[in-house]
């Protein structure tokens, strides 16, 4: 029985895109929590950029909206690229995912 839930756990696990705290731009290291203009000094202007505005609730009342930036690094053959997702000006999340 334990083998069995390890191994689901693998798959599914093997199945998501791997999250990290960093992303490695050259010799620099960037981490949640820096801002945009810090992501850019490091790594440069992005593969790829989406914005998406979402909206802010207390309950079900919207009390505002938040803006959600979403870069793509490819980062060259061999290496997965990198997802940032920041909202508002906050890196909140680096994820690598296949290309």
């Amino acid at each position: 029985m334990q083998r069995l839930l390890l191994v689901m756990l693998f798959l599914i696990a093997a199945g998501t895109p791997a999250l990290a705290d960093t992303l490695r731009c050259g010799s620099k290291i960037v981490t949640t929590g820096m801002t945009q203009e810090e992501v850019l000094k490091y790594c440069g202007k992005p593969s790829a950029a989406e914005f998406e505005e979402h909206d802010v609730r207390a309950g079900a009342r919207v009390v505002g909206k938040t803006q959600l930036h979403i870069w793509t690094y490819n980062r060259g053959s061999g290496q997965r690229a990198a997802v940032l997702e920041f909202d508002q000006d906050t890196l909140l999340s680096i994820t690598f995912v296949s290309k």
